[in-house]
């Protein structure tokens, strides 16, 4: 009897032995591989970070973080391109109110959408929430994104806001609901886009209009972004120039042809190639040639010449 229970407890202690042991190849078997993960985790977050770094040229443009002021104007880049991809239009309203500029002795520094209280408002592109905030005597309840493009959206007089600061947002996303808080006349979205705190025309970068971006991207130049901001609100303002579509590689001459000029909203026009006659542009416009004659003063013996802007409705 008592030899079974040596020979049992010699076993047990065999077998203790041999379970530690084989614990032990297990881990040293294993360590090479934490070593090799720890190293392709350090690999994948370089890479994530290189490209977060890359995908938010934000990151370049502004020093700090801050949520205490609405807009501080810093040093603007000489050139700077911003992604449009990947957008959302803040509110589904085609109708605009107000441009940007010079208004009533003073900068209006954004654009007025007219939108009804308690409709959504959203997020133009992703980024981070950095201002939610109430002014009496300014912009009302009010939303501040910095977006990883490099640009920052005002969204003012909103009724409600739906997002806090320092929460990350997602192009689409609701931010807020429609208002007339603040100082405001009626209820509307006033909506602005900054660069490095310094207010650009939207109508730069949105047709609201057409509920669409210019363009995949908006090359901002230093030297001449308030030219183009004049011609921009010709085109896509409030009392905005529409042309034909075959115009459309051309609309900027088109707008500088008539500088000082106002246009009723629909008024459309044609540039004349070489070629054309008043014939062929009616039949291309579906129009006649006594309504071209009448729009644009001509006569049965003007000549048009290659360039020449004509209004077709």
């Amino acid at each position: 009897m008592i030899l079974n229970i040596k020979k049992l407890l010699i076993f047990t202690i065999a077998s203790i032995s041999t379970i530690q042991a084989s614990g032990q190849d297990l881990l040293a078997r294993q360590a090479p591989v934490d070593r090799r993960m720890k190293a392709v985790d350090s690999v994948a977050l370089r890479r994530l970070i290189y490209t977060e770094n890359y995908d938010s040229p934000a990151e370049d443009l502004y020093e700090d973080w801050s949520n205490k002021y609405a807009h501080r104007e810093t040093a603007l880049p000489d050139s700077f391109r911003i992604s449009l991809r990947d957008f959302c239009m803040p509110t589904t309203s085609r109708v605009l109110t107000s441009n940007f500029g010079a208004r009533w002795g003073r900068q209006h520094k954004g654009l007025d959408i007219k939108v009804y209280i308690g409709d959504t408002i959203r997020a133009a592109f992703s980024g981070k929430v950095r201002i939610v905030r109430y002014e009496r005597r300014g912009y009302g309840k009010y939303v501040v994104i910095r977006h990883y493009n490099g640009l920052e959206t005002i969204y003012g007089h909103m009724s409600k806001q739906l997002v806090t600061e320092d929460q990350e947002v997602r192009a689409g996303d609701p931010i807020g609901l429609g208002g007339n808080t603040g100082r405001s006349t009626g209820s509307h979205l006033h909506f602005e886009t900054r660069l490095c705190g310094v207010a650009l025309n939207p109508a730069l970068m949105f047709d609201f209009r057409n509920q669409d971006v210019v363009d995949d991207y908006y090359v901002f130049h230093k030297s001449s972004y308030q030219k183009e901001s004049t011609i921009a609100t010709r085109l896509r303002g409030v009392n905005g120039i529409s042309f034909g579509s075959s115009d459309t590689d051309d609309v900027v001459e088109l707008a500088a042809a008539a500088p000082d000029a106002s246009y009723d909203q629909e008024t459309r026009f044609h540039k004349v190639k070489r070629g054309e006659t008043l014939y062929s542009i009616a039949r291309h416009r579906n129009t006649t040639i006594a309504a071209l004659m009448k729009l644009n003063h001509l006569s049965k013996r003007s000549k048009l010449r290659p360039g020449q802007i004509l209004k077709f409705n």
